[in-house]
């Protein structure tokens, strides 16, 4: 029988006594004659294995994944000095690693009369890197320093709280990064043809990942040529090595110091600050705050952050038949020239994404039938696809993508009419 636990001990790991499933749990184990309290305390840990996925011995996974992602004084230690944190923070979370010790080693079984909890399985478990390497400490003999520096590894590699659950973020006014639960889990290997630029793309976040100068990148060209998504494959390709990605819209460029600000606290994470289908009138201020934080500005841009923009427009700001127009004001056409490009220049590596000819086109929608089981005739791929690019908006990655999703539709709704 597991005595009652003495969280108000606890030095680093606080927020836990906040914490309403150990709040309940504490509850029991002062009064574990109430079996009302047995079953508050379980129904309320079954809650939270569903909601996070949580399997096995549920409150030991419980523990790891709130020491994993809570907020505390060595998470963020860790974070600022890239994992050397002093010895006496790491004795005070050792101590509270003991405090915990008794919860983390025994079945909950031994202190509860039911045994559902030793061996839960969820309804979709969680698929964690942090999960994985702290559940792998355990099963082994080990130590409460042991797991102190297990922790400080997963901080240092995978990040605490939401930066280590997300791949993906957008910026909140109010409460700052959010992450993007649901982020498209798109790869490399599901876009076709643009063999050049995934590599320049590739290699230039790598050189970043690694700690090797690397630009800012502005992908540019026609519509629906995979720009974005080559972007986003970025943050699910690089996940584990500490990349994450962070989109802003063109209202909120006025906020880029305290963006800048913000994920300069997180030193062993490197960020992409995503600007997609980025543009600006000539009468728009919010491109000045992002040249001032390519370059020029006071403040430097922190050396974990770089700017990634997609845009249909090599300039970014819009140009017009008089901006090209010569005359006798010709000194200020070309300051306003210079102004009109200079954004763009700041972008040290520019991508250019051209409309597909018609084989990579086709190559593309065979791509994708075949990824569900779709096989067609090259004649009828080159008919039905050729059809399709003429009755939408031309030919590109995302009207190839429309027709296979019309196609595989219609095929499952004739499927039906025929069993019906």
């Amino acid at each position: 029988m597991i005595k009652k636990t003495h969280l108000y001990e606890l030095l680093i790991c606080r927020s836990l006594l906040d914490d309403d499933v150990l709040v309940r749990l504490e509850a029991y184990l002062e009064q574990p004659s109430d079996i009302r309290m047995q079953y508050d305390f379980a129904s309320r840990l079954i809650e939270a294995a569903e909601e996070f996925g949580l399997s096995g011995n549920l409150l030991r996974a419980y523990l790891l994944y709130r020491l994993a992602n809570n907020d505390n004084i060595a998470a963020r230690s860790a974070e600022l000095t890239k994992g050397k944190i002093s010895p006496s923070l790491r004795d005070a979370f050792i101590h509270d690693i003991e405090v915990l010790e008794p919860l983390l080693r025994e079945p909950p079984s031994t202190f509860l009369t039911l045994s559902i909890l030793d061996d839960y399985h969820p309804g979709q478990p969680q698929k964690s890197h942090v999960d994985a390497a702290l559940h792998g400490i355990l099963e082994r003999v080990w130590t409460p320093a042991k797991l102190v520096d297990a922790l400080i590894e997963c901080y240092l590699r995978f990040g605490y709280g939401d930066i280590s659950a997300y791949r993906a973020f957008r910026w909140d006014d109010q409460t700052g990064l959010a992450g993007i639960r649901h982020f498209e889990p798109i790869r490399f290997t599901d876009l076709i043809g643009y063999m050049s630029q995934k590599k320049d793309l590739q290699s230039n976040t790598l050189a970043f990942l690694a700690g090797r100068p690397a630009n800012n990148v502005l992908l540019v060209g026609a519509r629906g040529t995979g720009k974005s998504s080559s972007v986003k494959a970025l943050a699910n390709e690089y996940f584990s090595m500490g990349l994450r990605l962070v989109q802003i819209t063109k209202p909120q460029l006025t906020k880029l110091p305290r963006i800048m600000e913000t994920l300069r606290r997180f030193a062993s994470k490197h960020f992409i600050l995503f600007l997609d289908d980025l543009s600006f009138e000539d009468t728009e201020p919010e491109y000045k705050y992002l040249k001032s934080t390519i370059e020029g500005g006071v403040e430097s841009r922190p050396e974990n952050v770089l700017i990634y923009a997609t845009s249909n427009r090599r300039h970014l700001i819009k140009e017009t038949w008089h901006d090209r127009e010569s005359g006798t004001d010709e000194v200020y056409r070309a300051d306003s020239m210079n102004e009109t490009i200079s954004l763009s220049d700041r972008f040290g590596l520019i991508i250019n994404y051209r409309a597909p000819n018609q084989n990579e086109y086709l190559a593309i929608i065979d791509h994708h039938l075949r990824a569900n089981g779709v096989i067609l005739p090259p004649e009828e791929l080159r008919i039905l696809g050729q059809r399709w690019e003429m009755e939408h908006s031309g030919r590109n990655g995302r009207t190839a993508q429309q027709f296979v999703t019309h196609y595989l539709g219609q095929m499952k709704d004739d499927s039906q009419k025929k069993n019906n």
